[in-house]
């Protein structure tokens, strides 16, 4: 097998939207077709090694760049702010991924597609699969963002300002602190996402010899967007929805996302599983070999589980 790193040909989608990096990633004897969604500020490259897990598990894989991140197209002149004035602007964005590669790959192959997703991809993934239920086979979040965890500031001081500076149109400013952040240059000791300093190097290298795909942080109005999503998914009935079923991965340690939140909305899921990995911070993914392999296990046996259910 070609390792994901030498065979990515970045593929440009284009919608009604912006102009969106994505790429496939075949396998031979394809048992499935995996929709894999990275998180705010992420980029296809920082997945490498994800894509072939996956693949060596039989998954042929189709991974994007979310509008505004990555090598994807920028929508402020600004181009490390993260920005959006609506999440349902990041399901368009889903949308043309699996209508234009994925469902495609998957229809040609003659498997079904399932999908993997981190943190805010994640979030964005709940959303799909409330909107088109029997999409997927199977769903796994790796710490997805459900609840955003304030760190120090209490919520409802985060929701007030954020009301209060978008209250005549969605900021464009970042939001406090994010202008001076800087991946390339902040030091493991200062990091949250992960306890691994191989894995954490590796991408800061990355991103030293690709500043372009570069994002530093997210803006008021991308904030006030992800507030007023988070509300959708916490609606009455919301949770109860979704059928697809689906692991949840939580992290012990996250300080990024609420992993208690997380417990909670899935105990509503009617097919839920929920795994938390005690120790490991936010970026799962990228943690240490440790926590990963608690994670691939648990994926394992939800993948063998699932296959032996019969069909409705």
């Amino acid at each position: 097998m070609v390792p994901a790193a030498q065979c990515f040909t970045p593929i440009a989608v284009s919608d009604a939207g912006p102009r969106l990096r994505c790429g496939v990633f075949e396998v031979e004897e394809a048992r499935g077709v995996c929709v894999l969604l990275n998180g705010q500020t992420e980029f296809i490259e920082k997945y490498f090694e994800v894509i072939d897990e996956l693949r060596q598990r039989g998954l042929a894989v189709v991974a994007m760049d979310w509008r505004g991140q990555g090598g994807s197209q920028r929508l402020l002149p600004d181009p490390l702010k993260a920005h959006v004035e609506d999440f349902a602007h990041y399901d368009s964005d889903l949308d043309a991924l699996i209508e234009k590669l994925a469902r495609p790959l998957a229809q040609k192959l003659g498997v079904p597609m399932l999908a993997m997703a981190h943190s805010m991809g994640g979030h964005l993934l709940v959303r799909r699969l409330h909107d088109r239920q029997g999409e997927f086979a199977f769903a796994a979040l790796c710490a997805p963002m459900i609840v955003i965890q304030p760190r120090g500031t209490p919520w409802w001081v985060v929701e007030k300002l954020s009301r209060f500076i978008n209250r005549h149109a969605p900021s464009t400013e970042f939001v406090w602190g994010m202008a001076k952040r800087d991946q390339r240059t902040l030091p493991f000791a200062a990091n949250i996402v992960t306890s691994d300093p191989l894995r954490y190097a590796r991408t800061r290298d990355f991103l030293i010899a690709h500043s372009d795909l570069r994002v530093a942080g997210p803006t008021w109005g991308w904030l006030g967007a992800a507030l007023g999503s988070i509300a959708l998914l916490h609606s009455d009935g919301y949770a109860e929805a979704i059928t697809t079923p689906t692991l949840l991965l939580a992290a012990g340690h996250d300080q990024v996302c609420d992993s208690d939140a997380l417990a909670r909305f899935g105990a509503r899921m009617p097919n839920a599983r929920l795994v938390c990995i005690a120790g490991a911070e936010h970026e799962i993914l990228m943690e240490r070999d440790v926590f990963r392999a608690q994670l691939w296990a648990a994926l394992d046996d939800f993948m063998a589980d699932i296959t032996k259910r019969p069909r409705v």
